[in-house]
């Protein structure tokens, strides 16, 4: 099968970095030399320069990759950004917040942890799922410990009976569940953030057929659809739908055919849905599979999916029907997750329902995310989930102490080096 999307990572080490920059060094001494040469009488007879010096160039570029000037400059924009508020240092480049806003005259209790990747080089940002398998769940505090996390949200939709992730989920570049109605993800990039719809565009071919695969690790919709499970589904196949039949898959071979749940291979999968399509490949001596996604995110290490948008290109934009999450709307607890024109990543926990904090309607949630300076903001799952961990505490208060049980988060925790 083939993988996601490219295991090509890019890695911006101290040795890279270095690099890059002389590259640039170059590029401007090569540029400030050009320009001095033609403009020269120009500045002769302004008796002025607006052109920087190279000893000029080479100081800006030499704070700009300082790490102590990096972190200053971080600490400075955070200071004034949150004049007044309660504000932690977590870890270098990742601080917390804590506010009070008031909507309809009633109280808001807001958690805000805000991260910059260049300043927090050492630690990284990723779903986790609850345990080893899909069908599980687990507090934040239980996920966040397990994965050496200093701060943990809650992530994306789930399952209530089963905890099995609701939408597109990526971790480390392998799939582990689909998008569900094309909900808006974001995409975690070694250097970067994206947002979008995400769509799946996945097929098998054999026999001279192409047939679509629509989903993967993800409840039946529709008895139609065909759907492909990993063994991060668990160690069988879920029941075929009428007139359904189960193809097990390892490498380019169909190694067996039943209408019965089969067992899922270790290095492979097993294709659930109707024999009218998948009888297409009986007998076929190869297949191919090929799964990717749309927007093709190249060089994606992690998705996660939520909805709906919040804030989407500088301005406050809220989805809702289309990503059919009407039944979320009204004053509830929220979490969201954005990140600004300077890369910093943005995680919200909102508490609601009581009266010490009302709650956020959707609305006011994506104005929220927008005066925080998201030019990109999703809405994750919310109500009951909403449940923020920093440094070992829970620093919100969920209607369950400590949070009810989660299938997936997203954690900071420190990188192994």
């Amino acid at each position: 099968m083939d993988t996601l999307l490219s295991k090509k990572q890019f890695n911006l080490n101290k040795t890279s970095e270095t690099f890059i920059i002389l590259s640039l060094f170059m590029i401007f001494l090569f540029s400030v030399l050009s320009m001095q040469s033609i403009m020269a009488s120009d500045l002769i007879a302004n008796n002025s320069s607006s052109i920087p010096t190279l000893f000029e160039i080479k100081n800006n570029l030499a704070k700009e990759i300082n790490p102590e000037f990096r972190k200053d400059k971080f600490d400075s924009r955070i200071s004034a950004k949150y004049k007044g508020l309660s504000v932690y240092t977590v870890a270098d480049g990742i601080k917390h917040i804590k506010m009070t806003k008031y909507y309809v005259g009633k109280p808001v209790r807001i958690n805000i942890v805000e991260m910059n990747k260049q300043v927090a080089f050492d630690y990284d940002v990723k779903p986790a799922i609850a345990s080893s398998t899909l069908p599980n769940k687990r507090t934040l505090r239980t996920i966040a410990q397990r994965t050496n996390s200093v701060v943990a949200i809650n992530g994306g939709f789930f399952k209530p009976q089963t905890g099995v992730p609701l939408g597109t989920l990526v971790i480390d570049g392998k799939m582990y569940t689909g998008p569900i109605y094309d909900r808006v993800a974001l995409g975690i990039f070694e250097d970067g953030y994206d947002v979008g719809r995400v769509k799946l565009e996945a097929r098998i071919t054999g026999n001279g057929h192409t047939i679509k695969i629509d989903n993967i690790n993800q409840p039946r919709m529709l008895s139609s659809y065909i759907l492909a499970y990993t063994r991060d589904w668990g160690s069988y196949a879920p029941v075929s739908p009428q007139y359904g039949v189960q193809l097990q898959i390892v490498g380019d071979k169909i190694v067996k055919a039943s209408a019965n749940p089969l067992p899922i291979p270790e290095n492979g999968m097993v294709l659930v849905g109707p024999k009218e399509k998948l009888g297409k490949l009986f007998g076929a001596d190869n297949v191919e599979i090929h799964v990717n996604t749309n927007p093709r995110w190249e060089n994606v290490k992690h998705i996660i999916s939520g909805g709906p948008y919040l804030v989407k290109e500088g301005e406050v934009f809220v989805d809702a029907s289309a990503q059919h999450l009407n039944s979320i709307g009204g004053r509830n607890p929220r979490t969201a997750i954005g990140y600004t024109k300077d890369n910093d990543l943005i995680m919200v926990a909102v508490d609601g329902r009581e009266g010490s904090s009302v709650g956020m309607t959707l609305s006011e949630l994506g104005y929220l995310m927008k005066s925080l300076g998201c030019v990109n903001a999703i809405n994750l799952d919310g109500g009951g989930s909403t449940v923020m961990y920093v440094n070992g505490q829970i620093v919100n208060r969920p209607a369950q102490p400590g949070g009810i049980a989660l299938s997936n988060a997203i954690v900071i925790s420190k990188r192994d080096l």
